[in-house]
């Protein structure tokens, strides 16, 4: 690897500000699912981080990463991959802090989508968009 810290950080920013709409997107989806349509948390959160998860990979492949793997396939298998194991760490990050201690579900959720993130970056810049 002889990226230079500079373009490292450059593809940080980059896949925080892919991250944040990811987070919006998440948080839309959750609280309606949640909210309005009365399902079990887990379920929305599940289905919020699994929609923003794949709004991201694009988003990540074109811009942040700037991948033309022609494996598109494999790539995003792998992302998703990535992506479940974060979903397992944000799912039990929220468990632990809503039940463990208290915290409120949405506060829950954003800690754990910022502690996920540096998973998810440095699994994705190592391992999903590493050609």
């Amino acid at each position: 690897m002889s990226e230079s810290l500079q373009s490292l950080f450059f593809k940080f920013l980059k896949f925080g500000v892919v991250g944040f709409s990811g987070l919006l997107l998440d948080f839309g989806v959750t609280y309606l699912v949640k909210e309005k349509l009365r399902w079990n948390k887990y379920i929305a959160n599940s289905l919020g981080f699994l929609l923003a998860s794949a709004s991201n990979y694009y988003l990540n492949r074109i811009w942040t990463f700037h991948s033309a793997d022609p494996e598109i396939g494999w790539q995003y298998s792998k992302f998703l991959a990535a992506a479940l194991i974060g979903l397992i760490l944000n799912n039990l990050i929220i468990y632990l802090l809503t039940n463990r201690t208290g915290i409120n579900f949405y506060i829950a959720k954003f800690c754990a989508i910022v502690l996920v993130f540096f998973w998810n970056f440095f699994i994705n810049y190592l391992y999903t968009f590493t050609r």
